[in-house]
């Protein structure tokens, strides 16, 4: 029986697969299904797109993402001749990133940055909150200015050749079944996601 303790109920870290498993068992027994999930998912770990993502949008969950800049990796302090000393990133790292994929997203964000005057952190989260499939994302600031220009992402509007651009720098490569659904035609290729803001604000 509900006793209204709890609006929604969420899950974090969990595979595809045992996310839809979960939601099978709350239908079939009439239990309170997982409305959202908190995941890792950046511009330069998009891993989630997968699998993950299909899920999410059949399912009509919503996404929280954490480190959203991978640990700091993403907020311009960093690049392929640049280290931050002193950062949490310099003595550990995570969350795991291809580094010279990275490296090609901080040079394009880079780019964009300097063409709206903002940081390229700003850049790096605008990315992440122009995606369909996230609801928010969680930061992790321990300045003032930090926060107030993680805050002001928010309102950052990337133009679509932008987005594009960011695309298919940050692009993961093709992997099995994915490889094949293209090939086999669009009518294999899961659907985009679609937004799901909505359903998960409370």
């Amino acid at each position: 029986m509900s006793q209204g303790l709890v609006r929604y109920i969420g899950v974090s870290n969990w595979a595809a697969w045992r996310i839809a498993k979960a939601l099978g068992r709350s239908e079939l027994h009439d239990y309170a299904r997982f409305e959202t999930l908190q995941a890792y998912y950046s511009i330069a770990g998009r891993d989630l797109e997968r699998e993950i993502v299909p899920m999410l949008n059949d399912e009509q969950m919503g996404l929280l993402v954490w480190s959203p800049l991978a640990g700091g990796l993403l907020s311009g302090k960093f690049g392929r001749d640049t280290q931050a000393a002193g950062s949490r990133r310099a003595t550990f790292d995570f969350p795991p990133v291809d580094k010279e994929r990275a490296w090609a997203c901080v040079d394009a964000m880079r780019e964009v940055a300097s063409a709206h005057d903002v940081s390229v952190a700003r850049v790096a989260l605008a990315y992440v909150l122009a995606k369909p499939f996230v609801t928010s994302v969680i930061i992790g600031a321990r300045r003032f200015e930090q926060l107030d220009d993680n805050l002001a992402a928010t309102a950052l509007q990337l133009e679509p050749a932008e987005l594009a651009k960011l695309d298919a720098v940050s692009a993961l490569p093709s992997e099995y079944p994915g490889w094949m659904f293209e090939r086999q035609g669009a009518s294999r290729v899961p659907k985009p996601f679609e937004p799901t803001r909505a359903k998960s604000e409370g």
